[in-house]
Parts: structure tokens; sequence; C-alpha cells
């Protein structure tokens, strides 16, 4: 194993128990062997597909009441999305993009859920015509639009739950706040739309299981709602945010599936009960290889340029995500700002991170666990490539 770049601070211990489980990423000896029969062009993901395998089936022994729909977003690549369709998980989309490719793998439409509370009129009548049934809401105005392109549209409502606890809350942008939720019920009795369900989302790398609890407590007080002026709730959607390894502890699924399994038993059989991990089902399986071009000192501070940066598939970083990431020098750790190699002064994805010191420009960078929005944030801005993907497995 090459030396890693990520210090590792001592943390108060959390909370809930921790993940125990064997670590299931991607080995670095794979990857070595991948390099050596395929020679370092430029950045690439390489993701191994028995990984993606191995953790839907967890996910789904954890939940088998609890249909997994794959969040496309995560990682779009056909081959990924083929080993989700045979482990018999579902599809959630955010754009018409991604319903494009999965019914060109045979995804019926009609299982598939466009959970982005807001969608132009165009998508919406794009989808309907292809037959998507499913759609989220999260606004009055939002329902009547969705109403007014498919009038037998089954509609889901995003409500607002707690973020604690995550890396990335997403509270805020989407959600409909409590108080709010009567007038949006009203507002749907109005249009006869088919309110049919509940939706929320704990927050990206939810490190608190409770959060889950609370989402589902709110959703059967807004389903009592919905059922005391005739609307026929029958979809509970448990949302993302289900965490994977980095350089915190987690909470493992078994300990978060515990937690929704104690609230489940308010929810009949009537109910339809899925969720949309993304990250977690593809993180594991990947490594994110690139390269330095080049390094520069500059005010006393080291700067360190990679192939791939913020508009190269590395911009979580600016985010606060801190990865496990690897180099083959082992030169003692000093600090380094690291930035892509376009010429926009966004692109910097680390500040005073701790690399050896004698990383020099062709070295390779290994960024473990990054199956998961990497490559489907890379964009070609400035003229650079997109990172390709390969497979290992079937």
């Amino acid at each position: 194993m090459p030396r890693t770049a990520t210090i590792k601070k001592l943390r108060p211990q959390p909370e809930f128990p921790l993940d125990s489980h064997p670590e299931v990423s991607l080995d670095f000896s794979s990857v070595k062997q991948y390099l050596l029969k395929h020679p370092y062009k430029k950045p690439i993901l390489l993701v191994d597909l028995e990984i993606v395998r191995g953790k839907t089936r967890r996910f789904r022994a954890c939940l088998p009441r609890v249909r997994p729909h794959f969040a496309v977003k995560a990682n779009p690549d056909p081959r990924v999305l083929k080993v989700l369709i045979q482990e018999g998980a579902g599809f959630e989309i955010a754009s018409i993009a991604e319903l494009d490719i999965l019914m060109g793998l045979g995804v019926a439409p009609s299982e598939v859920f466009y959970s982005n509370p807001m969608k132009s009129r165009a998508y919406l009548e794009y989808a309907s015509a292809k037959g998507v049934e499913w759609f989220v809401v999260d606004s009055d105005e939002e329902i009547r639009k969705v109403q007014s392109v498919k009038a037998d549209a089954k509609m889901y409502l995003r409500i607002d739950v707690p973020n604690i606890g995550s890396d990335w809350p997403l509270a805020g942008k989407f959600g409909a706040h409590m108080n709010d939720v009567p007038d949006l019920i009203e507002a749907a009795v109005a249009c006869k739309a088919d309110l049919a369900g509940v939706t929320f989302h704990v927050g990206s790398q939810c490190l608190n299981p409770e959060n889950w609890r609370v989402g589902m407590d709110r959703a059967r007080k807004v389903f009592a709602s919905m059922r005391a002026v005739g609307l026929r709730p029958r979809l509970l959607n448990l949302g993302g945010g289900y965490p994977v390894r980095h350089v915190k502890p987690i909470p493992s699924m078994e300990t978060i599936a515990e937690v929704i399994h104690k609230e489940l038993r308010h929810f009949g059989p009537e109910v339809q009960v899925i969720a949309e991990p993304g990250r977690y089902l593809v993180s594991d399986a990947g490594y994110f290889i690139c390269r330095v071009v080049g390094t520069a000192m500059r005010n006393n501070q080291r700067w360190m340029y990679w192939d791939a940066g913020v508009f190269g598939g590395v911009i979580e970083t600016t985010e606060g995500l801190r990865y496990n990431i690897y180099t083959e020098r082992d030169g003692e750790p000093v600090a380094w700002n690291v930035a892509g190699p376009t010429c926009d002064s966004v692109d910097v994805v680390m500040r005073d991170e701790l690399f050896p010191a004698d990383l020099q420009e062709g070295d390779l960078i290994f960024i473990k666990n990054a199956g998961a929005y990497t490559t489907a944030y890379a964009s070609t801005f400035n003229g650079f490539p997109l990172p390709d993907v390969a497979t290992l497995g079937a």
C-alpha cells in the first residue's frame, strides 16, 4: 500500500455503534495491476462492479422491505447501472437525460421515480410522455405544474427534516416545512392531484441515524393529515444519505436499518417503501486516479497541480469531503495546496493538506472510495478532457 496523504485526527467517541464490517473497497493491488496493462493517459475512475453488487445486496439484506432506487446522478455509467438492474434495484432521476440512459438499458419508465423537486415543464412533458408516473413535489406551484401536465401523476411530498450530523446538510433548497404541509395538502385536494406519498433527505453522508427516525415520524404525521382529507398515501421514500467510509467513523448500514425497522411498524402493507441510495452503492467500488502535472513554491507555500481538479472530478473536497489519498512517494509529510489544471482561480481542491515533500511532476495520485460524484461532476471546462471510466468484474 502506498503512503497515505490524509492525517486522521483523534475525535470524540461517536454515540452510534461503529461499522465493524471488513473493508470492502477496491483493493489497491488491483489498481496497480490495471495500470500495468493500461498505462496512464488521463484521469480515470476504476470501478469494481462486484463491489457495487455486494453493496446492493447488503442494503437489501438490511432492509428487505425497502427497495433501493439508485440515485443515477451518483454514477450514471451504464455498466454500473446494468449491475444494479441485475440486482433488482430501481432508479431515481433528476433529469430526462438520466431517464434516457435508463430506458436505453430496458428500464420501464413506470418504475423510475423523478425526485427533482423543481422540474421544467418541458422535462415534465417528456417524462410523462415516456411513461414516468411518480414525481416529487415540495411546493404549491410544483403540485399545480405537475398536475397540469399529467392529471393522473402520482406525487410524493418532500418534507424538511433535520440534517444534524450530515457532512452536507441539504435542508433549505428543497423540502416543505411542516408548518407549510397543511396548505400543500389543501392545494393538492383543490386541484384534484393524487398526492400519494412522502419523502425526505437526512443529508449527504449522514452520520446520525436519529435523522431517519425523525423523518419517518414526520412522514407518519403527514400521512395522517393526508388521510383526513381523503387522500390515499401509499409511498414512503426514505431518500438517501447512507454513509460510506472515508476518514470519519460511520454508523453501519445495520445500525441505520435497526432505526428504520422500528419506525416501519407504523406503516401498513399498503405502503410501498423505497429509498434512494447513491453514494452508498458505488463509492467504495472506485479509485479515482490522476497525475501531478507540476509543482511550484510561491510565497513560501507549496503548490501542487493535478490534471483533474474542481472541474475534472474532485469537486467534493471543496465542500468538506476528505478522502484517503495515496501516492507512491515516502517523503516527509508537509503542507501542500492542491489545484486543478485550469486557469480558473476557483479550481483549488485542497489547502494545507499533508502530502509527501518529494512529490513531483508525473507522480500518480490515487483517491480511494471515489466511485460516486467524481466523474459524474466532471466537465470539459477550459478544454480539458473528461476522465475515463473503466470497470473490473461483471
